[in-house]
């Protein structure tokens, strides 16, 4: 980390964690932010659902919701990006404060609610997206919509055409009632809407799903089967928790989706499960608690293809992103394995 980051850093974790946010952002707008230089090495290059990859290392939705700094992200050393989450309308989001740090836990709790421009305004800045990237949108649903399968078909309507992915969120606890689509039916009737939608773009975009850590196995099975039915591309596991086991840190009892260092564990479980659940035969993306080349190599062994991250930038910053994909690359090397699809899966014993 330099010293204009570490900097940076601090006076950032003096303000209110969401103007923070917003900050952070504008610094990457106005391209005043310090960029790590990408890691560049064979070990790395990856696929995922047939998109080339130069690393395994991704953006998760949330850093940047509507599209404002994907140039600056593109250059950060991110193998690919996801934005949103996206509504069909703009929406606010629910009352501040809604977004709180805990620093002895190296964890965030947020209650954002999908908070927004909306689907229109993030499809006209994902027409400019900056070439050669690997960039996907989360798809979500407005608080008040009175048919929310409906919605993520129509935001990947109106946004699937400057997509390579998309990612149908279910899994968010800070929209009443949105877990309930992770259910069977609810949730194939929501897919085959979001396929009839991917039917009618001009060009190929992947389809992913986004799943909580808090399901048990029986939930697992039928959402894996489900997805496989579906013909979904992906799985991300997984989104943020509603368990407040273990934690140190004074914010510790506020409503909303946890995330972070608390979520590893968790959320590698639910991982090995699934792969042992899809028997391998669907890309994983693991997510919670990647803040170090060790957490992304325990996920990969553990059944994921690839990863992201975005709680552990608000506490070590995009250099990160360079320091992680330097050491899973020594982690691969020291495994004597040649590239990240040979490590995947290896370790999933371990943690069912």
């Amino acid at each position: 980390m330099s010293a204009i980051e570490r900097a940076g850093l601090a006076v950032l974790r003096r303000i209110d964690p969401e103007r923070a946010h917003a900050l952070a952002l504008a610094a990457l707008r106005a391209r005043v932010a310090p960029l790590p230089a990408p890691v560049h090495d064979a070990r790395l290059a990856t696929e995922l659902a047939g998109l080339a990859l130069d690393n395994p290392v991704g953006l998760a939705a949330g850093f940047d919701k509507n599209a404002v700094a994907l140039g600056p992200l593109a250059r950060a050393g991110f193998g690919f990006i996801e934005v949103g989450a996206a509504t069909p309308q703009p929406q606010p989001g629910n009352p501040r404060p809604r977004l709180f740090r805990l620093p002895e836990d190296r964890a965030v709790i947020n209650r954002f609610g999908f908070n927004n421009d909306g689907a229109e305004a993030i499809a006209r800045r994902l027409a400019r997206r900056p070439q050669g990237a690997v960039i996907g949108l989360n798809l979500g649903a407005n608080k008040d919509s009175a048919d929310r399968a409906r919605d993520y078909a129509e935001v990947l309507r109106i946004c699937g055409p400057h997509l390579d992915f998309a990612t149908v969120n279910v899994s968010s606890p800070n929209t009443g009632g949105l877990r309930d689509l992770q259910g069977g039916a609810a949730l194939s009737a929501l897919l085959d809407g979001v396929m009839a939608a991917r039917a009618a773009l001009p060009r190929a975009v992947r389809i992913f799903v986004k799943i909580a850590p808090d399901l048990d196995n029986d939930a697992l099975a039928e959402i894996a089967a489900v997805a496989n039915a579906a013909g979904v591309d992906a799985i991300i596991a997984t989104n943020t928790t509603i368990a407040r086991e273990g934690l140190k840190s004074s914010s510790s009892d506020e409503s909303g989706g946890l995330s972070g260092a608390p979520l590893l564990e968790k959320s590698n479980r639910v991982l090995a499960r699934l792969s042992r659940l899809t028997g391998g035969t669907m890309p994983l993306i693991g997510v919670g608690g990647v803040d170090s080349g060790a957490a992304a190599y325990a996920k990969i062994r553990a059944g994921a293809s690839v990863v992201q991250l975005y709680t552990a930038l608000s506490y070590q910053g995009l250099s990160l992103v360079a320091r992680i994909n330097r050491e899973l690359a020594d982690c691969l090397a020291r495994d004597g394995f040649a590239r990240v699809a040979d490590a995947v899966g290896g370790g999933r014993d371990d943690w069912l």
